[in-house]
């Protein structure tokens, strides 16, 4: 049955950035990869404006079985715009794994190459083009333990596979007479693809806000930290990323800190535990205290309930309650290294 126009628009804007059109089409890949950057982040989404026209023609041009005709052999053109979006979505894919599932065994070894190499092959296979996938994760192993450890690692591993795919591109080859699968088994298979993505991600960020919130911020600091040879460009970046808390800022009414990077955290952080509901009681201070209202508050409390200073006989046991509740907050407040 041919493809509509019109229906392939209404599906890209009631659900664009979830791959509605593209599981429509019959793009599956594009699809998945829609349901995972939320439509390419939202640029890509965007940009499909004016390409839904072409997608159409190529899922009916399929479905006529024209595409036989062409010449698998011969390479599809080099895309720029391809070629970014590898780079991109392996670094994504590599920065999920950073956070999701950066305590197994030989991570920086095997699971990071391998996540960020899934990434690239991903953005491969979209519309009637695919790659190597056997010598993209090939790449993604060997570059791999040169930058191990490194928290900017999926760039240079990223970069190394894109190149690698984009030099053993080639056509899809037609699928064979009576191959059309049902649209059940399809979505079953993209929602377990999509299952398997997000589930440790949404572990971590669940059950660990606080190291995820501050691995994230480490990362955009080291970001940052290589346009040094570039001030100015470093300044742009900096304004861009620290955008939301500006306008936080102004909504709130509050002025701009200069340290901006540890209060938009502290602003996000705000899922206490009991225990440290508790101790800031203790330290008679408020959930938006920050790290220097709590030093300033031990410091006055411990001189105060001193027992060398204080006569009274709870001055002991309120001296080592006061200590427990700094120790509590400071390990709260304190960055966690991965």
């Amino acid at each position: 049955m041919a493809k509509s126009v019109m229906v392939a628009y209404v599906l890209w804007a009631m659900g664009g950035p979830l791959g509605l059109h593209h599981v429509y089409l019959g793009r599956d890949s594009h699809a998945l990869l829609w349901m995972l950057t939320l439509g390419g982040f939202g640029f890509g989404w965007v940009r499909e404006f004016i390409r839904i026209p072409a997608y159409v023609g190529e899922a009916n041009q399929e479905a006529e079985k024209d595409r036989k005709t062409r010449p698998t052999m011969v390479l599809p053109p080099v895309s720029p715009v391809r070629f970014v979006g590898q780079v991109f979505v392996g670094i994504y894919f590599g920065t999920v794994a950073l956070i999701g599932l950066n305590s197994l065994s030989f991570f920086y070894l095997i699971v990071l190459p391998l996540c960020v190499g899934a990434g690239v092959h991903l953005v491969s296979c979209i519309g009637q083009q695919t790659s190597d996938l056997r010598k993209t994760l090939t790449t993604c192993l060997i570059t791999s333990p040169i930058f191990y450890g490194s928290s900017l690692s999926p760039l240079p591993i990223s970069l190394a596979a894109s190149v690698t795919a984009a030099s053993h591109r080639r056509h899809r080859p037609p699928p064979p007479p009576g191959s059309s699968q049902k649209l059940g088994p399809r979505i079953y298979r993209l929602g377990l693809a999509w299952l398997a993505f997000s589930a440790p991600l949404g572990y971590c960020i669940f059950h660990n806000t606080t190291a995820t919130l501050y691995y994230l911020s480490d990362c955009v600091a080291a970001l940052l930290d290589m346009f040094w040879f570039l001030p100015w460009l470093r300044n742009v970046f900096e304004y861009i990323l620290l955008m939301p808390y500006r306008l936080l800022c102004v909504i709130t009414g509050e002025g701009y800190y200069e340290d901006a990077w540890r209060r938009m955290l502290e602003i996000l952080l705000k899922d206490y535990t009991e225990k440290e509901k508790e101790a800031l009681r203790v330290l008679s201070l408020e959930i938006e205290a920050s790290l220097e209202d709590i030093t300033r508050s031990y410091r006055e409390l411990a001189k105060t309930w001193h027992p060398d200073h204080n006569p009274s006989k709870d001055a002991e046991a309120m001296f080592v309650k006061i200590n427990e509740a700094y120790g509590i907050l400071l390990r709260r407040h304190k960055p966690q290294k991965f």
